[in-house]
């Protein structure tokens, strides 16, 4: 054996307390093997991969769902009322659009209106007037026909009375037309008004849910397009970590059993999840994504899902993007180690 040979297992038994025997190379070997045994286990506790049968674990970092707050019109930005960083309540005022235009349609579109409604009550009184000219008209042709009857009114009278009677019905209709012609204008300007006050109300941007402001993409005074993004929010009511797992243990996760999240930056804590989807197809692992056998590329992605009302109590420690681990059973009576006990912050 070479001395550099005897020098390498010399510092690995040295760096794990296990003494070099001097009785040769036979006694030497069973201490190195010893030695790389201990290393062995050390590097596995360390990085958790001596799990009981039943749990599994694959790097993931923490995610949350994103919610864009979009110009549904094209305008000016008035002002934007928050601050990337800066907690919304559900409805609170985000940005304004300049809304000058929309509301001298408004007016014009409530103008509509009233003249409508003029035209129709027009419309009624000549209603009134057209009713009573065809009663005249009825009355003076009855009288007309009982005295044709008797020989005592001509034929051409009888005729001229027979065809007043039709033009009175005639503008008794028109004026019902009108009428109905008034009603319909009515109901399409108040409808424009509806449109145009839903518009106005469009142009002052609220927050849908409540949420954390992720990003500031537009500043005050900018014309924006229709459905273009003024403020991304990350909703901190549904935050959950990505890992993705090979088939063999993806087909045996169960929705909504426990999991486990451990985070790089705060190793000490583990926090409670629950697996809430299992991918219907397989994919290729993203290359962003380390796995425990690299040979296999089809991997199934499952999220594993923070209680929303645990999240709450930690809101200002919530962040996305956060590295770390996720651990979840293939076999739900697996009992969690002692290691994967639950661990939150004071």
């Amino acid at each position: 054996m070479s001395l550099s040979r005897l020098g390498r297992l010399a510092l690995i038994a040295a760096l794990l307390s296990v003494p070099v025997l001097p009785a040769g190379e036979a006694a030497l070997g069973a201490g190195v093997a010893q030695a790389q045994g201990r290393l062995e286990a050390l590097i596995n506790r360390l990085r958790r991969n001596s799990l009981p049968e039943g749990i599994v674990k694959a790097n993931g970092r923490i995610e949350a769902e994103q919610v864009d707050i979009a110009a549904k019109y094209p305008g000016r930005l008035v002002e934007v009322l928050v601050e990337e960083g800066s907690m919304v309540e559900a409805g609170q005022v985000v940005a304004r659009m300049d809304d000058s235009e929309y509301r001298a349609q408004l007016r014009g579109a409530e103008a509509q209106v009233q003249r409508a409604i003029k035209a129709k009550a027009e419309a009624e009184a000549l209603i009134a007037q057209r009713e009573s000219d065809r009663t005249l008209a009825r009355a003076e042709l009855a009288r007309a026909e009982e005295l044709f009857a008797k020989g005592h009114f001509s034929q051409e009278r009888l005729d001229q009375r027979r065809s007043q009677m039709k033009a009175a019905d005639a503008a008794l209709r028109a004026a019902q037309a009108a009428r109905d012609q008034a009603i319909a204008a009515i109901e399409a300007a108040q409808a424009d008004v509806a449109r145009l006050e839903t518009v106005l109300s469009d142009t002052v941007l609220k927050a849908p849910r409540r949420g954390r402001v992720q990003y500031k993409l537009v500043r005050s005074g900018e014309v924006v397009a229709a459905g273009q993004r003024i403020v991304t929010l990350l909703d901190l009511t549904d935050v959950y970590m990505t890992i993705f797992l090979p088939a063999r243990d993806a087909g045996r996760v169960i929705l909504g059993d426990e999991a486990r999240i451990i985070l790089d930056p705060v190793p000490q804590y583990v926090v409670p999840a629950r697996v809430s989807f299992v991918a219907a197809e397989a994919q290729f692992t993203p290359k962003a994504v380390e796995t425990a056998d690299e040979r296999e590329k089809l991997m199934f992605r499952v999220k594993i899902r923070i209680d929303p009302n645990l999240l709450k109590q930690y809101e200002p420690q919530v962040k996305t993007g956060v590295r770390g681990i996720g651990f979840v059973r293939t076999v739900k009576d697996a009992d969690w180690p002692t290691d994967l006990a639950i661990r939150l912050p004071d």
